[in-house]
């Protein structure tokens, strides 16, 4: 089993027992708009989900995993998705399920032991994200990761009021050609 440890959290490969949590964060609607969910998540599909979970990232082309705090307890998700081993890159997501865990250093901590693990490990050459324009707070840590803004897609996201521009971040890494 997958697992990451840093000073205050752990990044671990998902659990039958996270059900719960993933419908919980999954049916969320206060995040669809970042997510680009459209519709609730069955228990089922969620069910059949981390069933699979499991399958390689070279297969799969995605890998999710749970951040968890000190206790174990389970707090947000982070993803590589769209991984391209021919080109050597991947986007990569995440979300912390409570707002009170937010701005807290954990985004932080857990977004630079993915970026490690996949510069080292799965020895990527880049790392994207796409963030709404009136995201402060995600925008602010992937800057403070060494993500680079490089784009603006103009009026990208559809939302309950208006088109929203996404603003495209990249991190290359140095230590390989």
């Amino acid at each position: 089993m997958l697992k990451l440890k840093g000073d205050n959290l752990v990044l671990r490969a998902l659990e039958p027992s996270d059900l719960d949590f993933l419908y919980q964060l999954e049916n969320d609607t206060s995040i669809w708009e970042i997510s680009g969910t459209l519709k609730p998540y069955s228990k089922k599909v969620l069910q059949l989900y981390l069933e699979n979970a499991h399958r390689d990232i070279y297969e799969v082309k995605q890998l999710r995993l749970c951040i968890c705090d000190a206790d174990g307890e389970c707090i947000g998700l982070i993803d590589l998705f769209d991984f391209d081993p021919k080109n050597r890159r991947a986007g990569i997501g995440i979300v912390i399920a409570n707002p009170e865990d937010r701005n807290k250093g954990v985004g932080a901590e857990a977004l630079s032991l993915l970026c490690n693990y996949a510069f080292s490990v799965l020895d990527l050459h880049q790392l994207y994200a796409n963030i709404l324009e009136d995201n402060q707070s995600s925008i602010h840590l992937f800057e403070k990761i060494g993500f680079e803004r490089i784009g603006v897609k103009k009026e990208w996201i559809r939302t309950s009021s208006g088109f929203k521009n996404e603003i495209m971040f990249q991190k290359i890494n140095s230590d390989v050609s």
